[in-house]
């Protein structure tokens, strides 16, 4: 019989980072987005300042959104640092997605902002671990470029992007992770 311990242990232990390149076309229900952002709302947060906000890319945003971070790529670089490639590819990656959700932290004030970002970064674990148990692939990227994106996505002042997380269906076959043994990052003190 499973327990709950072997049920999220699975979960941890398979949940991997599945880029566009692998997704298939297969649309990802409203529901399962709904489910995978829920879960976000649990993650720890000091002085319940629930920092996370979340904004969901879909269908033509998903174009709009490659067009922007081109944009943003060939005005932020020279002419001899640009690479059509590397401009290709934000289109190409946006359209590979069934939906990015652009992940964003409202800073406070009331603790310090890497706090704020550590419970981020918990919301953003919880929605990977969520996404892997319904089958969905996903990824974090945070290219330089989000930095810009505040007018895109309607940012107020007090927020800033910190990443973008790819979603889609996938057929990749599970793989060994690549971990070094928990006893080389371990020291007990125990006197």
């Amino acid at each position: 019989m499973s327990t709950a311990y072997d049920n999220i242990v699975k979960i941890i232990k398979d949940r991997r980072s599945i880029f566009p390149a692998s997704y298939i076309k297969k649309e990802i229900p409203v529901e399962v987005i709904n489910q995978i952002l829920e879960t976000a709302n649990y993650a720890p947060t000091h002085k319940l300042t629930q920092p996370w906000r979340f904004v969901v890319i879909r269908k033509a945003g998903l174009a709009r959104l490659g067009e922007t971070l081109g944009s943003l790529y060939k005005s932020k670089v020279s002419s001899q640092q640009f690479l059509q490639k590397k401009y290709d590819s934000f289109a190409e990656k946006t359209s590979q997605a069934d939906c990015i959700i652009a992940i964003n932290m409202r800073v406070s004030g009331k603790i310090p902002e890497w706090e704020e970002l550590a419970a981020v970064s918990c919301a953003v674990q919880n929605m990977a671990l969520t996404a892997e148990s319904l089958h969905v692939g996903a990824y974090w990227s945070s290219p330089p470029l989000i930095d810009d994106l505040g007018d895109f996505l309607s940012l107020g002042e007090n927020e800033k992007c910190i990443g973008l997380f790819y979603m889609g269906y996938h057929k990749e076959k599970p793989w060994a992770p690549n971990r070094t043994s928990m006893e080389e990052k371990v020291r007990w003190l125990e006197a």
